[in-house]
């Protein structure tokens, strides 16, 4: 494992705090993405372990969720966040993205990215990607809801909460995980970022990514739950109709957060995956 280092960037007075190992200051890095309700927490295993292979792993809290600011007038949508990655990036002297995204950091990366394929040097899509013929689940279906949405977050109870995150998992989740992300969607800044990136975010969005993905035509390596209870496993091998060649990885034994049911299996499909895209030489700068 590699040290990881704390620290925060500001992208037009919104605050990210960040994680990184590896080279300090190399503009090509490896980075990650979390989607809802996450935050770097969500890396801690994987940016140690990318880190440790000489690369620079490089994760941030993205405004609404973990302790980034929250700020009533961030654009939370699929754009705003995407402006918000690119900020963050140029001030950390990214130059070069191998992007590692998970849930609706798919829809926020993959945007960054459509804008700036030249900068885009490979993807890894973990439970995410460009969705084709998506509907939203039930819950989701509940947020994208006025007033149903708020009543829903606001009287949501730690047995209610754990027992919904059972839905689609072969073995629980690990309960400190649970615990952080149930803290934060009792935030009420971060459940004003849920409703209103829900609720700004049609289903068929996701889908109008394929054109600029097929253009850029990035390395692609797709990680996926095969018990996912919000994007279902069909996901994962669609993501060949994006990105021709992709290598898909389906976890047997995991659900929507593969990361946390099962770290080694997302590690022993993403290391290598990383080590043939970014060599150190490259990543060293």
């Amino acid at each position: 494992m590699s040290a990881t280092r704390r620290g925060e960037v500001f992208v037009s007075g919104v605050r990210s705090p960040t994680l990184e190992a590896g080279p300090e200051g190399s503009d090509e890095a490896v980075v990650l993405v979390h989607g809802n309700p996450g935050s770097t927490h969500d890396w801690d295993d994987l940016v140690q372990r990318v880190g440790a292979t000489g690369r620079r792993a490089l994760a941030l809290d993205m405004p609404g969720f973990g302790e980034a600011d929250k700020p009533e007038t961030f654009l939370y949508d699929n754009r705003g966040y995407a402006r918000h990655l690119g900020g963050a990036l140029e001030q950390l002297g990214v130059r070069r993205a191998h992007l590692v995204l998970h849930d609706f950091g798919g829809g926020w990366g993959l945007t960054w990215a459509a804008e700036h394929p030249q900068a885009l040097a490979s993807v890894t899509l973990i439970d995410t990607g460009v969705l084709l013929d998506y509907r939203w689940h039930a819950l989701a279906k509940v947020w994208r809801t006025r007033v149903a949405g708020e009543l829903f977050l606001r009287t949501a109870t730690w047995r209610g909460f754990e027992l919904s995150l059972r839905r689609g998992q072969p073995t629980p989740l690990p309960e400190p995980h649970l615990r952080r992300m149930f803290a934060s969607m009792k935030d009420p800044g971060t459940q004003r970022a849920v409703l209103r990136l829900y609720r700004a975010t049609p289903p068929e969005s996701f889908g109008e990514l394929q054109d600029p993905m097929r253009r850029a035509a990035p390395p692609a390596l797709v990680v996926w739950g095969r018990h996912d209870p919000y994007l279902k496993v069909e996901q994962a091998y669609r993501q060949a109709e994006t990105f021709p060649g992709a290598q898909i990885v389906v976890l047997d034994g995991s659900g929507h957060w593969p990361m946390f049911d099962d770290p080694d299996g997302v590690a022993a499909a993403i290391l290598p995956f990383v080590e043939r895209h970014a060599p150190v030489s490259a990543a060293a700068g």
